[in-house]
């Protein structure tokens, strides 16, 4: 079956998030945006995770939970998982590599816990902006010990990703694909390091209106989570 994905985007948890990015909204948005496949990857955290699955689900869509990572080298790390459970452990082990100190609220806005009604639970108080403790090298491995897939974020930009910061692909890396954002420079395919390396487009939506119409699908045998993280496993194929 062919269905219309978008794997990265944020929810009113993560810092610089929009207010009106939360769990229902986003799903909402998702649903009249015509996609099929999503997932929630707030930064350093899985907080919201099961709230924007559940509101998923009720506009019959199949949603990861998932995290936006920032390794220790300020990369930027997609990280999606096969249910809440293997996300939420994995979201633990996270949060004990962050550094410990506090949320800056009046820089970063609150870290919002919400509900799939939109309910305010609480706030997170630990600083999600900030890099964990975890290397570009084992992002990967460690995310798949967790039964996931990991692949680096929005690699043409010059912040915050593989190529701006360290300024190669390393396949020692194992990442099995990457992603660009929509506006990716046409040439950046050419790159001789990135030869047979499959790009997928996701729009890092940290606000409703950056949810695009559909654009890019994938071909499932089945429509679930595990489909999903195998044919990212095999580099989109």
């Amino acid at each position: 079956m062919r269905l219309a994905f978008d794997l990265h985007m944020h929810s009113c948890l993560s810092p610089c998030g929009g207010a009106e990015n939360t769990p229902a909204d986003l799903a909402a948005m998702c649903a009249l945006a015509g996609l099929d496949v999503v997932a929630l990857t707030d930064h350093n955290t899985v907080g919201n995770c099961a709230s924007f699955c559940s509101a998923a689900a009720r506009h019959g869509l199949l949603a990861l939970p998932g995290m936006e990572l920032t390794c220790r080298e300020e990369v930027h790390v997609i990280c999606l998982f096969p249910n809440l459970d293997r996300a939420g452990a994995f979201g633990e082990y996270v949060r004990r590599k962050l550094p410990p100190i506090p949320n800056d609220e009046a820089q970063f806005g609150p870290q919002l816990l919400m509900d799939d009604g939109d309910t305010v639970l609480g706030e997170e108080t630990a600083f999600l902006a900030g890099a964990a403790d975890i290397g570009i090298y084992d992002a990967a491995a460690l995310t798949a010990s967790y039964g996931g897939v990991a692949y680096p974020a929005h690699i043409d930009r010059p912040a915050f990703s593989l190529l701006g910061g360290l300024g190669l692909w390393d396949p020692a890396m194992r990442f099995p694909l990457a992603e660009v954002t929509p506006r990716c420079p046409p040439e950046l395919a050419h790159r001789p390091d990135l030869a047979g390396v499959k790009l997928i487009v996701d729009c890092d939506a940290h606000y409703l209106h950056q949810i695009p119409d559909a654009h890019q699908y994938m071909d499932l045998p089945v429509r679930t989570p595990q489909a999903v993280l195998d044919w990212l496993r095999r580099g989109g194929i």
